[in-house]
Parts: C-alpha cells; sequence; structure tokens
C-alpha cells in the first residue's frame, strides 16, 4: 500500500478526522493559519496521544502497534474525558 493511501486509511492513521478538518479550516480561510490555531492543536494532541499508546503496545508486543479504528472507537468511549 502506498504512503500516500494508508494516510487516507482510517486503520493506519488515527487523525485522519483532525487532518481533514485543518485542510479544510486552512482551505475556507485561504490559507491563514492564524484562523485555523484550535484545528492545528486538536491535529498535534490527537498525534501525541495515540503515539504513546502506539509505543506503549509496541513495548507490551501487541500486534498492530497502531490499534485498529475500531480499537480506536472503544479506547475514546471507555475515557470519561477525551484525551483531544
Amino acid at each position: 500500500m502506498s504512503s500516500q493511501r494508508r494516510m487516507r486509511d482510517v486503520d493506519h492513521n488515527p487523525c485522519l478526522e483532525e487532518t481533514d478538518a485543518s485542510t479544510k479550516c486552512m482551505d475556507d480561510n485561504n490559507y491563514e493559519k492564524e484562523f485555523c490555531g484550535f484545528y492545528f492543536n486538536r491535529y498535534k494532541k490527537c498525534r501525541k496521544y495515540w503515539h504513546a499508546i502506539m509505543i506503549q503496545r509496541r513495548q507490551d508486543s501487541v500486534e498492530p502497534a497502531m490499534p485498529t479504528a475500531e480499537e480506536r472507537k472503544q479506547i475514546l468511549a471507555s475515557l470519561e474525558v477525551p484525551p483531544y
């Protein structure tokens, strides 16, 4: 699978929704970054959160290292407060 297709795959990219939201904000605001800070921060927090999960799963020898989209939904549902 090519890198570009993998980044559009929900099982490989846990922050696809945040990526699309920040891209849409940039498109809607004529690429003026100062209007999209909220979306950039949310994407950054998303990446940080799932990266930490991936590192922990690797240390615990869990395969695949990145939870699938369905597993991620369950993880997020089990939290009282969303991490991002």
